[in-house]
């Protein structure tokens, strides 16, 4: 494997040898049976047990640079590897594979009039190409996904965790190696030229899908610049609207949860819609709960006449994936108003109604285009793990191909099956 201080590579040619070997190696994991695809996954797990000391020792190397180049706390701890983390990635790989394998699953044939019989077979995708920063785990949990769903995978981890990554690419070749999988069926870039990232998204005769997992900036530059087809999801601009037929008290709950539960993921509420009819039952309560945990809130004007305290919100802060303490609230007339500022400033990923109208339930449901819409519910169950998919790659707010949580299932494709007999077509 190229070292990651390796000088004068040439970037292209090394993508491309990365390319083709991916291509040939998808042919094998393509048809392994779920039995290999599962030993493999149980391989990388041990080996991830065994080298746990060499990943530890190579992960101490990338947050002693990280802290030299002084990144914020928040970065160090997605960075940071200890023994509880290291057995926490091992137990995923035993995770992926009790899951169903979805490569061969066929929907019940249909007789046509014709006589032939027509149904669909998912299929694995082919070779998928990786972009992630920051968390090293990201190299397994990604890798056994795609190889669980039968495809070859391109890894390419942020240049601040590369000792890490590079550590448990090992392992995952010795894993697939065991199991007597070919080794590139996972195949990690092994240095921190950013160029690579430019030429992977463009190797359109080697790789199927992208998929870039990390800030705004990245995927806005690989959405822009590439070439191959991407899964992907710019914002998590979460909304949650109570409604004036709301159960006011349970609208409290999850509005709180929805914000305050996790602040840094893409399924937290950053904007509260809150009906003019009940927002002086809902929000002094929700005001005296926000600011006890700590979260900055900043209003529109009519919201600021019930809480006082609100910060005035600008129109940039309709549209902020804050990522952080900080609600914007708004209040609207009703759903119509509702509906509208979710269109206007969202960003397809996940939204919610609290209400008990079935009429306003079902019209939310119909109107609001997002990957996930949610009635009575927490924006924070936006996640492949609590969808029932065991694990997911990335959310997609993409409408070809897959949307939502990205588990198993959305790493394939489906093909046409023709079953007949003799038939021919006069």
């Amino acid at each position: 494997m190229q070292s990651s201080t390796a000088k004068n590579l040439d970037i292209t040619n090394y993508m491309h040898q990365l390319g083709r070997a991916a291509v040939q190696s998808a042919k094998v994991i393509a048809q392994a049976t779920t039995h290999q695809k599962n030993a493999a996954l149980e391989s990388i797990a041990i080996a991830i047990e065994k080298n746990c000391a060499a990943i530890l020792a190579e992960n101490a190397k990338d947050l002693a640079d990280a802290r030299q180049s002084r990144l914020t706390s928040a970065l160090l701890d997605r960075l940071e590897l200890n023994q509880e983390r290291v057995e926490a990635i091992a137990e995923g790989c035993r995770q992926v594979a009790g899951l169903n394998d979805p490569v061969g699953e066929m929907t019940a044939l249909t007789e046509q009039s014709s006589g032939i019989k027509i149904g669909k077979m998912r299929v694995p995708l082919g070779v998928i190409g990786i972009i992630y920063e920051s968390r090293p785990n990201v190299t397994i949990d990604a890798a056994i996904l795609c190889l669980k769903a039968g495809n070859a995978v391109i890894l390419r981890g942020g240049s601040e965790s590369i000792n890490s990554n590079l550590a448990l690419g090992k392992c995952l070749a010795q894993g697939l190696e065991q199991a007597g999988l070919a080794p590139n069926c996972a195949q990690l870039i092994a240095t921190t030229d950013r160029s690579a990232v430019g030429e992977l998204i463009t190797l359109s005769q080697y790789v199927d899908i992208i998929v870039p997992r990390g800030g705004q900036s990245l995927i806005e530059r690989v959405s822009r610049d590439a070439t191959v087809p991407v899964i992907k999801h710019l914002q998590g601009l979460c909304h949650v609207y109570i409604d004036d037929e709301a159960d006011i008290d349970q609208a409290i709950k999850i509005a709180y949860n929805a914000k305050t539960r996790r602040y840094g993921v893409c399924g937290a509420m950053e904007t509260l819609l809150v009906a003019e009819a009940v927002a002086d039952k809902a929000l002094p309560e929700l005001g005296r709960q926000f600011r006890q945990k700590g979260v900055e809130l900043r209003g529109c004007e009519k919201s600021r006449k019930i809480i006082p305290a609100l910060k005035p919100a600008t129109e940039e802060d309709w549209s902020a994936e804050y990522l952080d303490a900080i609600l914007s609230v708004r209040i609207v007339d009703g759903i119509d108003q509702a509906i509208a500022h979710i269109q206007n400033y969202g960003s397809h990923h996940t939204d919610a109604i609290i209400t008990e109208s079935q009429a306003k339930q079902d019209k939310f449901l119909r109107q609001v285009d997002s990957s996930s819409v949610m009635v009575n519910a927490s924006t924070q169950f936006a996640d492949g793990f609590e969808y029932g998919l065991g694990a997911e790659i990335g959310i997609s707010t993409d409408k070809l191909h897959v949307r939502g949580p990205v588990g198993l299932e959305g790493l394939t494709n489906q093909k046409y099956i023709v079953i007949g007999d003799g038939h021919i077509r006069p």
